[in-house]
């Protein structure tokens, strides 16, 4: 198969399998997922070994996506509005996306680019935790990787509300996280913060 075809096949499967799995959950077929891809089941397995592979893949680029917008906001004046802007993009992700947190828990940190992706995460958000406690929006015993565990659980906060027509639900509770960070009135933490190599295994 020529280069070119190849990189346009892998696209389409990982665009299939983001559609899919964001729809569906992890459970979703690879026979589904080839369908939607318009490509036979075999072109799935010449790309990825497993269907776990391809779902780290996926996983990655939803943390690179994160990671872009961390970037572009660690050059924003405001240090306070650029931590909460990324909050609320991290989670936005994880409620768009029905397999985020699934796979965040069950995808192996040794996926080499599972492991990658995150520790650009936790990296781009030690750089905006620290600007925002420079400018004294956020207390002093925040990490950046505390930053990124509680971007979940805004979205796990909702998962079993039944109705929430407008999908607006997790902005009640990141709002609650966002003040419990502010530097007022906090009390120190019981337990220190994980290490990165507790998260990226």
């Amino acid at each position: 198969m020529p280069r070119a075809d190849a990189v346009r096949n892998r696209r389409l499967l990982m665009d299939a399998a983001a559609a899919e799995f964001a729809e569906n959950g992890m459970d979703v077929s690879i026979t589904r997922i080839a369908t939607r891809a318009g490509v036979g089941k075999g072109t799935v397995f010449r790309h990825f070994d497993t269907k776990e592979q391809l779902l780290a893949e996926v996983f990655s680029d939803r943390l690179e996506e994160l990671v872009a917008v961390g970037r572009r906001l660690t050059e924003a004046d405001d240090a306070e509005a650029a931590l909460f802007e990324f909050m609320t993009t991290g989670v936005e992700i994880h409620v768009r996306d029905r397999s985020f947190c699934q796979a965040a828990a069950a995808l192996s940190p040794s996926e080499a680019s599972v492991r990658a992706s995150r520790e650009r995460v936790a990296e781009v958000a030690d750089t905006l935790v620290d600007r925002a406690r420079e400018a004294g929006a956020v207390r002093d015993d925040v990490t950046g990787l505390d930053i990124v565990l509680l971007l979940s659980a805004a979205a796990q906060a909702v998962l079993s509300i039944d109705e929430d027509p407008q999908g607006s639900l997790w902005q009640r509770y990141l709002a609650l996280i966002i003040d419990g960070l502010r530097p007022q009135g906090a009390h120190p933490l019981p337990v220190p913060a994980p290490t990165l190599g507790r998260f990226t295994g």
